[in-house]
Parts: structure tokens; sequence; C-alpha cells
């Protein structure tokens, strides 16, 4: 079976996604889990750096205010499930630091390249809803290389990668460094053909 898509709507343009549920497993369904529910829907990309990455997921960049707590550094709820696609397996993503966090999964090498989506973390098992969009070789962030980061890749993208090589070049530095000063919102994440253990198979809908 063909791994599911992700059609990203975002204010500066629409990219798709295939999420690596074959390779995986665990990361991709929490991604898709997440999608699905609508948690995405209305937030912020709140760090891009040019011919580097582009940030996004946090929960508090919905207001880039810092009001809701200081972007990057929210995510899910603590003690929330989601089922892995295929096997139905129930993972809870556990506390630390008053956020949800998922296992990491440190089994297929795919290495940050250009175009591929990764998880942010903040050290081991720590990964939660953030993630982040290479539009450079970063090989040096990929969980089996010998350096101290270890960043687990879960999806590339198949469509759009000019939108979100455009994302990481605009101009920042007005609200905080490496943020967009005209924001940029992710207004929809529709995952396609996302099996039958997956919410819904062709829609978003809102929390």
């Amino acid at each position: 079976m063909p791994n599911p898509t992700a059609v990203c709507e975002t204010t500066a343009g629409t990219f798709t996604v295939e999420l690596l549920v074959d390779e995986m497993p665990v990361t991709a369904s929490n991604f898709i889990d997440l999608a699905q529910t609508g948690f995405y829907d209305g937030i912020h990309f709140h760090r891009v750096i040019p011919k580097f990455m582009a940030q996004f997921g946090c929960p508090n960049a919905r207001d880039l205010s810092g009001a809701l707590g200081r972007p990057g550094t929210g995510g899910p709820p603590a003690n929330s499930a989601y089922k892995i696609l295929g096997t139905g397996k129930v993972v809870t993503r556990t506390e630390a630091r008053g956020k949800g966090c998922i296992p990491d999964e440190h089994t297929a090498q795919i290495s940050n390249a250009p175009g591929t989506l990764s998880m942010a973390n903040s050290g081991p098992n720590s990964g939660g809803s953030q993630f982040f969009i290479n539009v450079k070789d970063n090989a040096r962030l990929d969980w089996f290389s010998p350096g101290q980061s270890k960043h687990p890749v879960f999806g590339r993208i198949i469509k759009g990668y000019d939108i979100v090589e455009a994302i990481t070049e605009v101009p920042t530095g007005k609200a905080g460094k490496d943020m967009p000063n005209t924001p940029i919102m992710m207004k929809k994440i529709t995952v396609v053909d996302a099996g039958p253990t997956g919410r819904d198979r062709s829609r978003s809908p809102r929390r």
C-alpha cells in the first residue's frame, strides 16, 4: 500500500508531503493523528532560517506574541494517545516539561536531505508535535550521525518544495530571532489515504 500523503495549506502557498509510514510508523502516525484532529490548523511557522530549515508545530505559535507561552516550547497534551497506522498499536505521549512526547524512532537511516521532514527535539525522547523541513543537506542532524543532534526523518516533500524554500527566505527578526516578520500560518493539513486505523481518510476536522 502506498504511503499516505498530507496536503499542507499555508498562507504562503501549498505543499504536499509523503509520510513514511512504511519506514517510520511511530513518528509518521503521530503526525497523522495530530493533523487529522486539527492540532496543526492555525499554527504559525515560528522559526525559519535561509539555506537551513523551516520549523513548525508548536501550539504556542498560534499567537506569536507569546500569550500562550514562548513559541518553540510547546507540544501536544501530555498522556494523549494515538494509534500506529497499520498495526493499531496505541502509543501514549508521555509527559515531559508539561507536554506530551513520543519515543525516539531510531530505526530507518533516512538522512536530513533537502525536502525532508524531521522531528524537532531537545534531547532523547522529547519530540512531540514540532518538526522542521530541511532546505539543505543537514546530514549532521541525522540520528545515526556521530554528532549530538538526533533528528529522525519521517516525511518528504513531493510537491511544492519551492513554497517551503520561499518560506525560509522571508524577512525575520522584528518579533523574535528567526521569526517571520509577516506571520505564515498553516490553514489546514489534509491527510489522504491514511488507511483503516486513521481517523479519516481524506480530511482534517478542526478540534
